[in-house]
């Protein structure tokens, strides 16, 4: 049994009159399920990152008054601006209009021109890059786990070198295997997971700071954070305001993929009204975490807070919290990796698709059948394909281990554009707002501050890089 298309759903000419249309959407594809529901846990698992434990450095950096400031600031652009993503999921009506399937698809219905081929290498650019990056901060999470068993077996003080590599290898060899996950639709378990791993381990570490700061240890914090001439110089002080600025406006972004998420909904009720609801729960579930984790670690740490307060070692205790914390990081990073490359790998599987229609290496499917699971379809290019990347994503992972560094430069030349211009540009293109006039004039001032916090961040993150480049060692074990 094989089918002659790489997405069944593209052939709805093999579909005739009768029940079976029953099971099609408007545009002949297969019938969309996706909810609020799920795509809410698609937003958690790609915004609530492990950089939620990284916040209560970026609080220190800023202090009491600027960082839980910056922190409600982005969370209200990306709510806002989310929002006005979600209308141009259809076009030129958000009710009734064609379905856009990707991000690009919209700019070009909306926007068309050069702005297609920016917004084609911001995105996918930033998608190869988080996947990148995620594999590193993953291989972290699991070296964590057993150096905190080693911390715990043979004393705080001793060095307990652990190397990166096999754990890298590792989560590769777990993605290779998810990678073979068709598409979006079929996403929605593991993201709903990765969901409940994230709320987990945000806990445990909100948990932990509060015991710390009810154990009454005393440490520095200020209105202004981190003192100059105390904990940095000057000019460190400036760098490290601006990256942490950046970190926390990139820590909300999920533009990269909200489009491709809205594509798995339903469309009663309408779609756009499903993603907003969506949104205003993903973004206020992820803006209370992150408020909290941020203050309650920086209240716990104050202005020495760690990069990473789980994996950094501002606790040794209880080990087994640690390391069960630690793998729940795990487990949502090989969902959330997932999330951020099944958009990368439609869009390129479609592309040759398009390309080479009649290449059967290409297009066709075999049916296998999986005992428990019922018939999978196998698509060879589609195993090769994604099992390069996988591979590859890895030994660039392997190769740059400060890659973290990098991808905050990524994040710096994405957010902007994807974040904001775009959805701002797209919804005056449909709501055809006219020129100047207040709502235009307002929306273009919140265009160019963002496209100033970018250009900051980026020379925080160059800087950043600079730094980490002086100290490179390639394949280096982790101290």
């Amino acid at each position: 049994m094989q089918k002659t298309s790489m997405f069944i759903e593209q052939n709805p000419g093999d579909y005739e009159n009768g029940d079976i249309c029953k099971n099609l959407d408007d545009d002949g594809r297969v019938k969309r399920t996706g909810t609020w529901l799920t795509s809410s846990a698609h937003i958690i698992t790609a915004v609530i990152g492990s950089g939620v434990l990284s916040l209560a450095w970026a609080i220190a950096q800023l202090g009491w008054v600027a960082g839980p400031a910056v922190l409600m600031a982005f969370s209200f652009i990306t709510y806002f601006t989310s929002t006005l993503l979600a209308d141009s999921y259809r076009a030129p009506d958000p009710v009734h209009g064609k379905r856009n399937y990707t991000y690009m698809d919209a700019v070009r219905a909306y926007l068309g021109g050069r702005k297609v081929q920016l917004c084609g290498l911001a995105q996918y650019g930033n998608l190869v890059g988080v996947t990148i990056g995620y594999t590193i901060t993953a291989s972290i999470s699991m070296v964590a786990v057993e150096r905190s068993n080693c911390f715990h077996k043979h004393g705080h003080h001793v060095k307990c070198q652990t190397s990166n590599y096999p754990f890298m290898a590792i989560f590769a060899c777990i993605q290779i295997f998810l990678s073979q996950i068709p598409n979006f639709h079929k996403l929605s378990w593991l993201s709903i997971l990765a969901a409940i791993m994230s709320f987990t381990y945000a806990s445990i570490g909100l948990g932990l700071s509060i015991a710390k700061v009810a154990g009454g240890e005393h440490v520095r914090t200020s209105l202004t954070g981190v003192t100059v001439g105390v904990d940095v110089s000057g000019s460190e002080k400036v760098w490290r305001s601006f990256q942490a600025i950046g970190d926390i406006a990139f820590a909300y972004a999920y533009s990269t993929v909200l489009i491709e998420i809205q594509d798995t909904i339903k469309s009663s009720p309408p779609e756009n009204k499903s993603m907003k609801r969506a949104t205003s729960i993903g973004v206020s579930t992820t803006t209370f975490f992150y408020v909290l984790c941020g203050l309650v670690g920086y209240a716990a740490f104050g202005n020495d807070a760690p990069g990473n307060f789980l994996t950094g070692f501002g606790f040794y205790e209880p080990f087994w919290l640690i390391d069960f914390a630690n793998v729940c990081i795990a487990i949502h990073l090989i969902g959330a990796y997932q999330v951020f490359a099944q958009p990368l790998f439609g869009f390129v599987e479609g592309w040759c698709s398009r390309h080479w229609p009649d290449n059967k290496f290409i297009t066709r499917e075999h049916a296998l059948d999986v005992p428990l699971y019922g018939v999978y379809y196998i698509n060879f290019f589609r195993l090769v394909w994604r099992t390069a990347y996988v591979i590859v994503t890895a030994v660039v992972a392997m190769i740059f281990p400060f890659f973290n560094d990098f991808l905050g430069l990524i994040g710096a030349g994405s957010f902007w554009p994807l974040t904001v211009y775009f959805p701002i540009e797209m919804h005056i293109a449909q709501t055809k707002i006219p020129k100047y006039s207040f709502r235009w004039m307002w929306l273009k001032i919140l265009s160019w501050v963002c496209l100033i916090v970018s250009l900051f961040a980026a020379a925080g993150s160059v800087q950043g890089l600079i730094q980490s480049l002086k100290t490179y060692k390639p394949f280096q074990t982790q101290e």
